[in-house]
C-alpha cells in the first residue's frame, strides 16, 4: 500500500515451487468469516499468492502484469462482499495460475469465490430493481467485464462464481533456465510491486483511476477505520494519498474544543496543521514551515468539493515551482473537522476523475476522524470514571506487605470488578475485592454505590458481617428504586418501552475482611457473598480456603452473613481473586478446575506478595492462547 509496509501472513503464503512445463499448477486456497472484514484479507490473499509465486520464479507468473493484479483484486473483493455483506456466509477464495497446453489456450490467472450454504442465488442478469430492495450480485457484473470466461458452479450447500484472467505469455527469449541471478532480483522486486501496488509512480493515468478506484477507495476505507487517533488518520490519509494521486499532502485538523465558529476570511479557530507528507522526504519540513503560515481558507459555501488553492513554490524548489494544488473540507455529521490540500507539479488543473476520487477519499477520512474523536472523547471518559471508582493508592498496613492486580477485560474503560484496601480507624485496616454483574456503566453504577458504603460502614465500627449485612439491603433498595423507576417510565410510555434496568442488575459478589496488626502477627477476619474463597498459603507450604461460601449481595433480603477469624503469621500469605482468574478457559477447562488456583499458589512459596501476584497473573495468562475474556482482579497481603 505505497509507502505502507504490508506484512504477508504466513496463512496467505503460496506453497508453489518454481516448476518446469509440465507440472501441477500453483494453487493457493484460504477460508474467511462472515464479517466485514474479509473482503480486506481476500485481497491481501491474492496479493500475497501473486507476489510469492512472482518470487518463487513461477514460469506462468512472469505474465503477470499490473492491470491483471489490480483486476484480480478488484473482482475478489467485489465477489466477497456480496458473499459476505448480502448472503451474510462464510466464503472459500482459491487462487490458481493455469498453464495453457501448447497450440491450445494461453496461460491464465483463475479465482473462485466459493459461498457455503449460501442463503439466495446471485444473478446475473439485469433485473429492474423494486423500490427500496438492496442491490445483489454487482460482483458478476465486474466478473463479466474482466474475465475472458466465467461461471457459476452448483454444489450441495455451496456456490462458486470462477473468473479465468489472461495471463501474458512469456517472451521467446526467455525460457525457464534463465530464471536466476539477475531475474532472481528483478522477481523480489516484482513481488514487492505486487504486495504494495503503485509505490512510486509520479503519474497515473485515467485507465487506472478508472479502474483502481474502487479497490483503493475499499483499501483505503479499511485502513481508515482501524485508526482511533486522529493524528494517526491524519499521517495515513498523506501516505495513502502520495504518490498515487498527488505529490504532496497536507492534513489540518479543526479543534473541536474550541466550537464550530469560523473567522470572516474561512479560517477555523483553533486549526493546526497535523501532517505533511511529500514523495521527497527532504522538502516535508520547508514545505510544513510555508503552510503553517499560510493556511487554506475556505467558506462556508465550498461543501465538501474541490477548491483551488495557492501552489507553494517557494517550498518545492525550481524543479516543482508550478503545478496545482486542490483543498477539501473535511466534513462529518454537518461538523467540519479539518482540511485536505492536496498537490502535482507541472499540472494546470487535476484531471476530472482524479478530483473526484479524492473527494470520495476525504469523506473518508472525516469519517474516520469524527470516529477517533468519539473514541477518544469516550475513552476519557472511561479513565476519569475508572479513577473514581478505584482508589488512587493502596494503603499501607502496618507489618502486611501487599499487592493488587487489576486488569479489565476493556483497557481503559471501567470493568465489573473492584478492589479497595483503607485504613478503618482504631488500629483497624480493611480491603474488599468484589465482582459486579454485568460491565460497563450499569456496573460502574454498582461500584460507585458499594466501594464508598464499605468505607463509610468500615469507620463507623461496623463488624465485617454486619458490613455485609447493612451493604445487602442497601443493594435491594436501590434495586427497588430503580425498578420502581423502570415502571414508572413503561407507565408513561403506555407500556410501549421495556425497562433499561431493575434488580438484576444489582447483584455484587464481595469478599471483605479486616485486619487488625499485632506484636508477631495480624488478626484477620473474612466474609466471602458469592465470591471465589479466599485461599491462605501457610509458611509450611500448606494451601487452605479460610472462608465459608455464601449468598450474593442483592439477592435475598433480610441475608445474614456470617464471617471467620484467624491469624496472619510472618511468612503467610493470603490470595484474594475474582472469577476472572477462577474461570479462565482454555477449551472445556477453565483454570481452577481440580483445585488448580490452590497448587499455582502452593507454588509461590517463600516468594513476597508482589511476585506471588505477578506468579498468579502470568500463570492465568498463560493458560489459554486466547485473550481474557473477563475482569482479573487480585489482591495478596502477605504477614512480614
Amino acid at each position: 500500500m505505497g509507502a505502507i509496509p504490508m506484512q504477508r501472513e504466513t496463512t496467505f503464503r503460496a506453497s508453489a515451487q518454481p516448476v518446469a512445463r509440465p507440472g501441477p499448477p500453483p494453487v493457493v486456497r484460504t477460508s474467511l468469516p462472515g464479517n466485514p472484514l474479509a473482503p480486506a484479507a481476500a485481497r491481501r490473499f491474492v496479493r500475497a499468492a501473486l507476489a510469492d509465486w512472482t518470487e518463487l520464479g513461477v514460469p506462468v507468473a512472469a505474465g503477470i502484469t499490473d492491470r491483471l493484479a489490480d483486476d484480480s483484486v478488484l473482482l475478489v473483493s467485489e465477489l466477497v462482499t456480496n458473499a459476505v455483506v448480502h448472503a451474510g456466509t462464510a466464503v472459500e477464495v482459491l487462487c490458481r495460475l493455469d498453464e495453457g497446453a501448447p497450440g491450445d489456450s494461453e496461460d491464465a490467472l483463475v479465482i473462485e469465490v466459493s459461498d457455503h450454504h449460501p442463503a439466495r442465488a446471485v444473478r446475473s442478469e439485469p433485473r429492474p430493481a423494486q423500490p427500496g430492495t438492496p442491490e445483489f450480485g454487482r460482483g458478476l457484473q465486474l466478473v463479466a467485464t474482466l474475465s475472458e470466461s466465467w461461471g457459476i458452479t452448483y454444489r450441495s450447500g455451496t456456490k462458486t462464481v470462477w473468473a479465468r484472467l489472461s495471463v501474458e505469455g512469456l517472451p521467446a527469449m526467455q525460457e525457464i533456465e534463465t530464471y536466476a541471478g539477475e531475474q532472481a532480483l528483478q522477481r523480489g522486486l516484482r513481488a514487492a510491486e505486487i504486495l504494495a501496488p503503485l509505490p512510486n509512480r509520479a503519474t497515473h493515468d485515467t485507465e487506472w483511476i478508472n479502474r483502481g478506484a474502487l479497490t483503493f477507495l475499499a483499501e483505503a476505507s479499511d485502513l481508515l477505520a482501524g485508526q482511533f487517533d486522529e493524528n494517526l488518520v491524519a499521517a495515513l490519509a498523506g501516505q495513502l494519498l502520495v504518490p498515487r494521486l498527488a505529490d504532496w499532502c497536507a492534513v489540518w485538523l479543526d479543534d473541536e474544543a474550541e466550537g464550530p465558529g469560523r473567522t470572516p476570511d474561512g479560517r477555523a479557530p483553533g486549526t493546526r496543521l497535523a501532517r505533511v507528507w511529500h514523495t521527497s522526504e527532504q522538502r516535508i519540513e520547508e514545505l510544513r514551515r510555508l503552510l503553517e503560515k499560510e493556511p487554506p481558507r475556505l467558506t462556508e459555501a465550498a461543501g465538501s468539493g474541490a477548491v483551488a488553492v495557492p501552489w507553494p513554490g517557494e517550498a518545492l524548489g525550481v524543479g516543482e515551482s508550478a503545478g496545482a494544488a486542490l483543498a477539501y473540507r473535511l466534513l462529518a455529521g454537518g461538523r467540519q473537522l479539518g482540511t485536505l490540500v492536496i498537490g502535482r507539479a507541472g499540472l494546470v488543473r487535476f484531471p476530472d476523475e482524479a478530483t473526484g476520487l479524492v473527494e470520495d477519499f476525504s469523506r473518508r477520512v472525516a469519517l474516520a476522524i469524527s470516529a477517533a474523536r468519539r473514541y477518544q472523547r469516550q475513552a476519557t471518559i472511561s479513565q476519569v470514571l475508572q479513577r473514581g471508582l478505584l482508589p488512587s493508592v493502596v494503603a499501607e498496613i502496618p507489618g502486611v506487605e501487599s499487592c493488587v492486580v487489576y486488569e479489565p477485560r476493556e483497557q481503559g474503560g471501567p470493568g465489573g470488578d473492584f478492589y479497595d484496601v483503607f485504613p478503618a480507624g482504631q488500629g483497624r485496616w480493611c480491603f474488599a475485592l468484589g465482582d459486579v454483574q454485568g460491565k460497563g456503566p450499569e456496573a460502574a453504577v454498582v461500584i460507585g454505590l458499594a466501594r464508598p458504603w464499605l468505607r463509610l460502614l468500615a469507620r463507623e465500627g461496623y463488624q465485617v458481617a454486619e458490613v455485609l449485612d447493612r451493604l445487602n439491603q442497601l443493594l435491594l433498595d436501590d434495586a427497588t428504586e430503580a425498578a420502581d423507576a423502570a415502571a414508572a417510565v413503561l407507565a408513561v410510555a403506555g407500556g410501549q418501552e421495556e425497562p433499561t434496568d431493575g434488580p438484576t442488575s444489582r447483584f455484587l459478589s464481595l469478599l471483605y475482611g479486616e485486619l487488625i496488626p499485632y506484636e508477631g502477627g495480624v488478626r484477620c477476619t473474612v466474609a466471602c457473598a458469592g465470591h471465589p474463597l479466599p485461599l491462605l498459603l501457610g509458611a509450611d507450604g500448606q494451601v487452605r480456603a479460610v472462608a465459608a461460601p455464601q449468598m450474593l449481595l442483592g439477592v435475598v433480603d433480610d441475608e445474614t452473613y456470617a464471617s471467620v477469624t484467624f491469624d496472619l503469621l510472618p511468612g503467610d500469605t493470603l490470595l484474594c481473586v475474582t472469577d476472572g482468574v477462577t474461570e479462565r478457559r482454555s477449551g472445556r477447562h477453565l483454570f481452577d478446575d481440580g483445585d488448580g488456583l490452590a497448587h499455582a499458589l502452593a507454588g509461590c512459596a517463600g516468594l513476597d506478595a508482589s511476585l506471588v501476584a505477578e506468579r498468579i497473573r502470568r500463570l492465568v495468562h498463560e493458560f489459554s492462547q486466547r485473550p481474557p475474556d473477563d475482569d482479573l482482579a487480585l489482591l495478596v497481603l502477605r504477614a512480614q
